[in-house]
């Protein structure tokens, strides 16, 4: 599912990324650990192409069989909104937008209809327990309901590939302990594979294969 090679990445002189290889098998659950300025938060977001790699001809970058770092803008942009999902450790919803609307968000950027994402978006927080919060903004939710919030919109356009950054990181114990519990029932209900960053040990563990990063690479 996603295949890197070589991955480098400098900002000025500095070097964060020493030439990451990885190999991620579809439906697996990927967790990156190590100390806090390692390179793991750098790593997610090039294979999420968030951020650029640097330009190396041995670099690449694989997804689902389509070598990201040779897509122009609006076809990586595309191909982003409809085969990737993001959750982040602050949630990012939008504060003006109830809960249905920000899951709809990403669908309504994809063309999907507002009757067909409506319906998804329901089917999603419904399967969250959330059907009781669709008119709700975020300032209404609680952290672990925002969390799951931010999950269905991660979902809603059936991504083949969910990244996630730190996601139980601001909250409690249970609701952390929820979401983690969250992650291998949605992977075994919609068979995405999921790469997540966290400082979580006891998380970390749980996952399928557990990936320590050192001074910009894997070890």
């Amino acid at each position: 599912m996603i295949k890197a090679e070589n991955i480098r990445k400098h900002y000025g002189k500095l070097e964060v990324l020493k030439g990451v290889d990885l190999h991620i098998k579809q439906g697996e659950i990927i967790s990156i650990v190590g100390a806090s300025g390692a390179g793991k938060t750098t790593l997610l977001q090039i294979l999420g192409s968030l951020d650029p790699m640097d330009k190396n001809p041995t670099s690449k970058l694989t997804i689902n069989n389509v070598e990201i770092n040779k897509l122009k803008d609006k076809a990586l942009a595309k191909f982003r909104n409809e085969q990737l999902g993001f959750i982040f450790q602050f949630h990012q919803l939008l504060p003006e937008f109830t809960a249905l609307e920000n899951v709809c968000i990403p669908a309504f950027i994809k063309g999907t209809s507002k009757k067909e994402a409506e319906t998804k978006a329901k089917k999603l927080l419904d399967f969250l327990g959330l059907s009781h919060r669709y008119d709700h903004k975020p300032d209404a939710l609680s952290g672990g309901e925002q969390q799951r919030v931010a999950v269905a919109r991660a979902l809603i356009n059936d991504p083949k590939v969910v990244y996630a950054d730190e996601p139980s990181g601001n909250l409690d114990s249970e609701s952390a302990e929820n979401l983690h519990q969250l992650f291998f029932t949605l992977r075994d209900t919609f068979g995405q594979t999921f790469v997540i960053v966290t400082h979580n040990n006891e998380f970390a563990n749980m996952a399928d294969r557990k990936l320590v990063m050192r001074d910009g690479n894997l070890v």
